[in-house]
Parts: structure tokens; C-alpha cells; sequence
């Protein structure tokens, strides 16, 4: 594991971050350039070593983050820390235009369709929102649960 300070130094080592401290001796480390509101990149930092990185939804990492989108750094080596805090900038400064579509049916035929546009995990029949979700996984789950399966 490393310690607080190798993984200050780590972060420190992207310009595009900028340091704020916060109580408890815990830092934040904000992308100010964000594309959106989300601007803290590394969250609560703390000398312990413990820290979180925001990843929002990144399917990449949809089995570590919370459901705040935030991924806990305690145990990650410095590759890994570095590749996290890279996929977390991208991630904020890319303007996603084309939402992610997949088509759900459920055994009666009825279509629903899950979109992924930005933040949210939404689910339409036809063109009405029925659903709204913060994860991919919390979105699947309800279409699994009223008994829906994608459509291949």
C-alpha cells in the first residue's frame, strides 16, 4: 500500500489537478476544466492513506465504485492510481453526444429501452421515461427483476 504521501506526490504529479484541503487533515484534489459540476477528482485523501477517486459511471470500474460513482484507493499501487485518476479527468472533460442504447424485452414482447446519456441510466417504453438510475448495475437489476432480458 502506498503511504499518504506517495500517493499525494501521485496526484500532485497531475497539473490539471488542483489541491483544496479539508477538515481532518483529509485533502480534495479538483479538475477545475470539468465539463461538468463534478469537479473533485480525489476526494478526502486522508494521512491514513485511505481516499476515494471518482470514476461516475465508467464500466470500467462499475464492480468498485459506491453509488456515488467513487472508488476507494487504500490498496491501489501507483500504477493503478495513476490509471484511475487519468480515467477520472477523461472522464470529465468528454462531452458525451451519443447516449449508450440497449433494447430489453420481457416474454409478453413489451420493449423497453435503457440509455445511458451522461449521468443517468434511463429506461423509456416508447418515448416516456419510466426509470431513472445513478448505475448501469441498479438499472439492469430492476429491468431483471420485472422480468426483462436484453435483446442480442
Amino acid at each position: 500500500m502506498l503511504s499518504f504521501e506517495q500517493k499525494q506526490s501521485i496526484i500532485e504529479s497531475f497539473p490539471e489537478l488542483m489541491k483544496k484541503e479539508i477538515s481532518l487533515k483529509r485533502l480534495n484534489y479538483h479538475f477545475e476544466e470539468s465539463l461538468y459540476e463534478k469537479t473533485i477528482v480525489v476526494e478526502k485523501l486522508h494521512p491514513n492513506g485511505n481516499g476515494f477517486v471518482y470514476v461516475g459511471d465508467l464500466l470500467k470500474y462499475e464492480k468498485l465504485a459506491n453509488d456515488k460513482g467513487l472508488v476507494n484507493i487504500r490498496d491501489f499501487d501507483e500504477k493503478s492510481l495513476r490509471e484511475i485518476i487519468q480515467d477520472s479527468i477523461d472522464y470529465l472533460s468528454e462531452e458525451t453526444d451519443t447516449p449508450i442504447e440497449e433494447t430489453w424485452v420481457s416474454r409478453d414482447g413489451t420493449i423497453l429501452t435503457l440509455v445511458h446519456d451522461q449521468w443517468n441510466w434511463d429506461i423509456y417504453h416508447q418515448n416516456n421515461l419510466e426509470e431513472s438510475f445513478g448505475t448501469r448495475e441498479a438499472a439492469m437489476n430492476y429491468l431483471q427483476e420485472e422480468g426483462f432480458k436484453l435483446k442480442k
